[in-house]
């Protein structure tokens, strides 16, 4: 009995444990994604190609070989794919916010991210590449270019925060000069035209192969150099996901997809066929390394670098720079109405409300004025969410340019009430009138009057500042501008376009305050 008792508790143990490290391994990260029927990516698509950016003949649609991996990844989980824009240094910030399912856009392995994020096995094994200018740089080893700059130190760009910035400096801080850019295609043109005595640029490979047919001044520098991985980032607590993808990215590696796309862009070499897990129909071993020497970082035109230049550029991108212009249009008249009434109502209190309130909005007044529209940007939506409050992105954008103007529009209207002179009270007030009904029908009117200029140019300017909305992932003209320029090299023709768009944006602003000035004098003339 005893003993039947023994082993009776023995197998409830061992269940009650097995029950207990099935709960602990799965923590419904894959379930959510499967029940919603997308896996939502987060990348940049203004880092252009060959990650991720607008295909050339049909821009509204990206193309790239991570797009194409995240939509093999979200096939091999049964779900469909969903891009999510984001600036690229703040894709972590999103990720932790739960916009994103996963952050998948040439994101390094660094000891930092691992203890912070979930990170896959390598999706591609990266490396990077030295450029000089063609012709007037030794190209033969690093060595040769360190001495071809001396006494000086040779100046390389590359871009900020990048697997390149961290190789320069642990490895030769003391003897190169670095120069932070943000874009690829920035540092490489930095190079071909000699600004500011940047001679070389330090690139990842990828992008280097994407570019170079764009670039022709440009020649590489010795051989690549700096080898590491491409990895795919989640949360933390998403191990089960993490566990899925990673087995998705096995099989990608195994039945020859992941070499189709990399092919397909020219980023196949003999560096990821060294890996040799491909495998054929009967789980052979497939040795690709001998073909791989063939079509090592092959530049494929329909792929490449094209710089679109004049009317074709514009007939292409200029209808997506419009319907960004709509996205600005709708921030700037959303916010400023709000700022306008919040500004009123703040300097009302600050006049005439108790003091304890006078001290709040003067506090308040003083705290937004005296910070950057940036920051406020980043504490409305990456802050709040740890406080149980996540706002989505345009309404953030939205919130945050109506309470940095409303700050400003206070003292304008402030400053307004205060130039209405005293008699005009008083005879209000021997009229029989309260002193709320006298703000209202005789203060305000004509403070309203005094303080139109300054408000259009508020107006004015709120367009000109939804560009910061970008930072929190609101793609609005300028954005959409940075994007476009960047993946075509049309760097002068959008930005004549958009440049234009601003200005119809803003000039009937201007003429609309003029009308309301003349107008308003007329009345009081008469």
């Amino acid at each position: 009995m005893q003993r039947k008792l023994f082993r009776l508790i023995f197998i409830y143990f061992v269940v009650s444990c097995s029950i207990s490290i099935g709960w602990a391994q799965s923590d419904g990260s894959l379930e959510r994604v499967r029940q919603r029927g997308k896996l939502v990516w987060g990348a940049d698509e203004e880092g252009g190609g060959p990650y991720v950016y607008p295909q050339t003949d049909n821009p509204s649609n990206l193309v790239g070989f991570e797009v194409d991996i995240a939509a093999q990844l979200a096939k091999k989980l049964g779900v469909q794919s969903q891009f999510t824009q984001g600036q690229w240094d703040k894709l972590p910030d999103l990720l932790n916010r739960g916009d994103i399912d996963i952050v998948l856009n040439g994101y390094e392995w660094t000891e930092n991210r691992k203890q912070r994020f979930g990170l896959s096995i390598p999706y591609y094994i990266y490396e990077l590449q030295l450029l000089g200018k063609r012709g007037s740089t030794p190209n033969e080893s690093w060595d040769a270019f360190l001495r071809s700059a001396q006494p000086q130190k040779p100046r390389v760009g590359v871009l900020g925060g990048s697997a390149a910035d961290d190789f320069l400096r642990t490895r030769y801080a003391q003897q190169i000069d670095i120069v932070q850019f943000e874009g690829a295609s920035e540092a490489m043109r930095a190079v071909e035209l000699g600004i500011d005595g940047v001679n070389g640029n330090l690139q990842d490979l990828p992008v280097w192969t994407f570019y170079q047919s764009g670039f022709p001044g440009l020649e590489p520098v010795g051989p690549p150099v700096g080898r590491g991985y491409y990895i795919i980032m989640t949360r933390k607590e998403d191990a089960e996901l993490l566990r899925a993808l990673n087995q998705a990215i096995l099989e990608m590696l195994h039945d020859g997809s992941m070499r189709s796309i990399l092919e397909k862009y020219g980023l196949w070499n003999t560096t990821q066929a060294q890996r040799g897990l491909e495998v054929d129909s009967s789980g052979s071993f497939a040795n690709g390394l001998f073909n791989a020497a063939e079509t090592t970082n092959p530049v494929l035109a329909s792929n490449s670098f094209e710089a679109l230049r004049g009317w074709a550029v514009v007939r292409q991108r200029a209808g997506l720079l419009v319907q960004a212009a709509g996205v600005t249009v709708l921030l700037a008249v959303i916010a400023m109405p709000l700022a306008i009434l919040a500004g009123m109502l703040l300097s009302i209190g600050r006049l005439f409300g108790w003091r304890w309130l006078q001290f709040l909005i003067r506090t308040y007044i003083e705290v937004i004025r005296g910070t950057p529209l940036v920051l406020q940007l980043y504490v409305i939506f990456f802050l709040l969410p740890e406080l149980g409050l996540s706002i989505h992105a345009f309404w953030a954008g939205v919130l945050g340019l109506a309470m940095n103007y409303s700050a400003y529009e206070a003292e304008i209207y402030r400053a307004g009430i205060q130039a209405i002179p005293k008699g005009q009270w008083e005879a209000a007030t021997a009229l029989g009138m309260s002193p709320f009904l006298a703000l209202q029908r005789v203060i305000m009117p004509q403070a309203t009057r005094i303080v139109i200029p300054p408000v259009t140019n508020d107006f004015i300017a709120l367009f000109k500042d939804t560009a910061v909305c970008s930072v929190i992932t609101v793609v609005e003209l300028s954005k959409e501008y940075s994007i476009h320029a960047r993946s075509t090299g049309a760097i002068v023709e959008l930005g004549i376009v958009t440049a234009v768009l601003y200005l119809l944006m803003s000039y009937p602003l201007s003429r609309l305050a003029g009308y309301l000035e003349r107008h308003m004098s007329r009345e009081t003339q008469s």
